[in-house]
């Protein structure tokens, strides 16, 4: 192994060689830990810590890193104290997520560093958002990111990669290539000879290097960095290594051949930097002894500490609010004067706005720009804001969640519109796992709101008008709105843009030209959470949402001799129980309403509250009118017999008749 220490003092060298020393300690101490069964579980990453140690130390300490399990290097270089990582590892509240994830799934904006998530891509992601910050803030920045071998099979790195190139975005991207994804080989992985190779498809640079080189890594990503920033381009960095150990400890490496560990070892980073660095009389007996005591020092006043930590206590109200960042921006009421406004137009007005009131707020999604969007929600907005903030994105609804997730780590707002709602499953993971953890997982909020054009009624076919609404009020940490009006339209875009959570709005498309209203001109918000009384009404309650709504006040129009209570929840997570429970009470007889189909849909919720907390107001079983139990058809004749519509009056009646 061929070190060049030029332009490194040999101050800065023994700088390294502590910083590349302190993992590699800390591991073999976890390790033993693990074997008297002090600890449960330990991702090692002995041979690697070169890469981590390498990069972290080639980055300004305020740039972002997006590390993996195996990148303890990355945390220690960047000075987390070691007493408040081992409580992270042990679980103990005093570490850095409350004891809410386990090893190195938390972040730290403190340390400008991004948590894991176990599904490895979506980091990479997340990068190209703090690098777009960066470059709307015309800042001399970049963001890493790292992936393993295995990772690199992912969509994700082929969305982040790609969205990075497109967006000529400063971005590094870090592959450890150690040859195995847990006991899979690169050989059956990928045939390329090469991982950095890829890079041209992408019309970037990437090179390969040697991981277990700690010089030659931060020489490297030095250059890049200074290539990024110079260049406003992405890079691909490929580091060649090895891991001694098993994928995590449980696994073992039976899978692996006995002569890579000869080799391997042969190339130790740490013995072999110490063995130059002794060579150059840099360091000699003494001083390692003494590097080495101040180490062992550091690790064991810390494993005091943590292991004097108490095991958590669970306050249960904590839990549930950390799951939201707190909204601190009152509600504007509507004031001046009204106009007449289509849905669409009112929705398009309520973004217009926020874009005026909100210099950091970034539109992203496919057509937008320009052609103004698939309904032309946008059109207009690029000569009013310009295609930095106002952005067509490649195909890669993953990506554009991801980035979304990236500039809300710098402080900006984003809008990302899926052009079909049912286009949702692609992005689905980082927006289930990341934007509606994140705040619980390590207090980082994600201020995103992502359009969802949905539903049927226009003979669009499978996957064109589906209502999947109910899978995300499902997940903690999502606010789910679906307006109903222009009115509320626009106001409850402006509301969600304002909120610091991530924000999943629905509109649906027969609304888009179908219903116009009277909408206040001025900017207003309507608040997130709370229901809407359509009708007050003393026989039927219809409790319902988007499109809902107007079936019911349409069906209430043609049946004058009955009094129908229509609520329009307007916000499906969180729900206003305190709106469901005044109708319950003014009519005793429960209709829940939605396009949705039956099974799983919302009604089965809100009908099992209602039978839990509303009981004894009940003078009827609750009855649901939801769509068939099938994907919605194409044909007309066999959408309309899919809409709930379709059996709204014989679900009165079956109401009625109890």
């Amino acid at each position: 192994m061929h070190f060049d220490r030029e332009g490194y003092s040999d101050e800065q060298l023994l700088d390294i060689y502590v910083e590349l020393l302190r993992p590699r300690m800390i591991e073999e101490k976890m390790l033993v830990l693990l074997r008297q069964g002090r600890i449960s579980k330990w991702f090692s990453g002995i041979g690697q810590e070169a890469i981590a140690v390498g990069a972290t130390l080639a980055l300004d300490a305020d740039e972002y890193i997006m590390p993996l399990h195996r990148n303890l290097g990355v945390f220690t270089a960047r000075k987390m104290p070691f007493d408040k990582l081992f409580m992270q590892w042990q679980g103990r509240k005093e570490g850095f997520s409350k004891g809410r994830e386990r090893s190195f799934h938390f972040g730290a904006n403190e340390y400008h560093i991004c948590g894991m998530i176990s599904h490895l891509g979506p980091q990479l992601a997340i990068a190209d958002g703090v690098a777009l910050a960066h470059k709307l803030k015309q800042e001399k920045k970049i963001s890493l990111a790292f992936s393993g071998d295995g990772g690199t099979s992912e969509g994700d790195f082929h969305e982040a990669l790609n969205v990075a190139a497109v967006w000529g975005l400063p971005v590094i991207f870090v592959i450890e290539n150690n040859g195995y994804g847990l006991s899979t080989p690169v050989n059956e992985q990928f045939v390329c000879k090469q991982l950095a190779d890829r890079a041209a498809g992408y019309g970037m640079k990437g090179v390969t290097i040697d991981g277990n080189n700690v010089l030659e890594v931060n020489r490297q990503i030095t250059k890049a960095r200074e290539y990024c920033i110079r260049e406003q381009k992405p890079m691909l960095i490929e580091c060649m290594t090895f891991r001694m150990r098993g994928h995590e400890e449980a696994s073992g490496v039976k899978y692996v051949p006995k002569e890579l560990f000869e080799q391997w070892s042969l190339k130790d980073p740490v013995a072999k930097y110490e063995e130059y660095l002794t060579f150059q009389r840099v360091l000699d007996d003494k001083k390692i002894a003494a590097i080495r005591e101040g180490i062992q020092k550091e690790i064991e006043d810390g494993l005091a500490t943590g292991f004097a930590a108490q095991p958590i206590k669970p306050d249960t109200q904590e839990e549930l609010s950390d799951v939201y960042a707190p909204v601190t921006v009152p509600v504007t009421a509507p004031s001046g004067p009204r106009s007449e406004k289509k849905f669409i137009q009112a929705l398009s007005e309520g973004l217009k706005q926020s874009m005026e009131r909100h210099p950091n707020l970034v539109l992203m999604g496919q057509d937008i720009a320009e052609y103004g969007g698939a309904f032309k929600v946008t059109d207009g907005f690029v000569p009013l804001f310009g295609k930095e903030r106002v952005r067509n994105t490649p195909l890669c609804e993953s990506a554009i969640v991801g980035a979304a997730l990236g500039l809300s780590i710098k402080g900006f707002k984003s809008m990302m519109e899926m052009q079909f709602a049912d286009f949702v499953t692609v992005g689905f993971n980082q927006i289930v796992n990341n934007l509606a953890k994140i705040h619980y997982r390590w207090g980082q909020n994600a201020d995103v709101v992502i359009r969802m054009p949905t539903g049927g009624g226009v003979g669009a076919g499978p996957f064109h008008s589906q209502s999947n609404e109910a899978w995300f009020v499902h997940t903690p940490g999502l606010k789910v709105v679906y307006p109903s009006t222009p009115e509320d339209a626009k106001g409850l875009m402006i509301a969600a843009i304002e909120d610091p959570n991530p924000v999943m709005f629905f509109e649906h498309k027969g609304l888009y030209r179908s219903i116009s209203g009277n909408v206040p001109e001025d900017y207003y918000s309507v608040e997130i959470g709370k229901a809407r009384v359509v009708q007050e009404g003393s026989d039927v309650s219809i409790i319902t949402y988007g499109m809902g709504v107007h079936w019911a006040a349409y069906y209430a129009g043609n049946h004058t001799d009955l009094s129908f209570d229509i609520l329009d929840l307007r916000t499906l997570l969180p729900l206003d129980y305190e709106a469901i429970r005044a109708s319950v009470q003014r009519t005793g007889k429960v209709l829940l309403l939605h396009e949705d189909t039956m099974t799983g849909g919302i009604g089965g919720e809100i009908g099992a509250w209602i039978a839990e907390n509303c009981f004894q107001n009940l003078d009827a079983p609750i009855v649901r009118c939801a769509g068939l139990d099938t994907p919605i058809p194409f044909a007309i004749e066999l959408e309309q017999n899919f809409m709930a519509n379709s059996r709204l009056d014989e679900c009165v009646q079956k109401l009625l008749s109890y």
